[in-house]
């Protein structure tokens, strides 16, 4: 699927997690090619979660996902989830997805979802961080450092995206200054999704993967981009506490609290513009620098 295309984008992207249900408990999913060279891993997760979100009754919602990545995902060819129903409870319903592509498995997941109930309630405080008006975006920012962007990734890095980010503390990607191991996005879908909250949850978890594995870089004056470093995800879990809508401005607060033999752990907390807690974030990425 070519990113880059003059119709709607956000649709194309709702249409990339709906999935095509081949038989029971097994959907097909398209990929697309965001410029990385392999299949973005937030859209691995994000049709894992729809899938396994297509097998449970509407009053069941996604609380829970913990997940592996295996294998690097070929962005020119399909993928096929396969869902082991493993529990249906009352008040619980747990699946178990498996991302299958060229007949491996890339991917595999285990989703908790539960339905709603009363309890106590508390919450970290959202940080004092400036809004999202008048920051620059991840295309306008990749429009500066066009001359030094590969020209096969270029175009799909400089065309409009579903998702629009501006990261509150940027570094230069190609001459990374050492910062603290903190970064700070505001990200939201460029036009309005339907109330269907399941696709709030797996869009969330689509966007979730951006910047978060490279946040553990910003001390060692490194980048994705950076030509002696391998950057990928290895794992990501993903907790969703509140209600949020994806079409208003979220603030995704990532923090490394370690990096060491070759893994670098980040942590993230979304909040509604507002300051509401709606769902925290761990990924484990792999940072292996290449030996010359």
């Amino acid at each position: 699927m070519n990113v880059c295309y003059e119709g709607n984008v956000l649709e194309e992207l709702l249409q990339l997690l709906a999935l095509e249900k081949i038989e029971d408990n097994i959907y097909r999913g398209q990929s697309q090619d965001l410029g990385f060279g392999n299949v973005f891993g937030g859209q691995v997760l994000g049709q894992a979660l729809s899938a396994a979100s297509r097998t449970v009754e509407s009053n069941f919602h996604a609380h829970s996902l913990h997940g592996y990545f295996m294998r690097a995902g070929d962005a020119t060819k399909p993928i096929v989830y396969t869902i082991d129903c493993i529990r249906d409870g009352k008040s619980f319903v747990t699946r178990r997805v498996v991302a299958v592509q060229k007949g491996h498995a890339i991917f595999s997941m285990a989703a908790s979802f539960h339905t709603d109930e009363q309890g106590y309630e508390h919450q970290d405080e959202m940080p004092d961080i400036q809004g999202p008006d008048g920051i620059e975006s991840d295309v306008e920012v990749a429009r500066r450092f066009s001359d030094h962007i590969p020209r096969a990734s270029l175009e799909k890095f400089l065309c409009k995206k579903p998702i629009e980010i501006r990261v509150v503390n940027p570094v230069n990607p190609f001459n990374p200054k050492s910062m603290p191991p903190e970064r700070y996005i505001w990200f939201r879908a460029i036009d309005k999704i339907p109330d269907d909250a399941a696709a709030h949850r797996y869009i969330l978890a689509y966007a979730s993967d951006f910047y978060v594995a490279s946040t553990a870089l910003y001390p060692h004056g490194k980048t994705f981009w950076s030509p002696d470093m391998q950057v990928a995800s290895l794992d990501h879990s993903m907790w969703f506490h509140r209600e949020f809508r994806m079409d208003d401005w979220l603030l995704y607060v990532m923090k490394s609290p370690s990096a060491c033999k070759a893994r670098g752990l980040s942590i993230g907390s979304i909040y509604t513009r507002d300051g509401v807690l709606v769902a925290s974030v761990a990924q484990e990425g792999l940072l292996r620098p290449l030996k010359k």
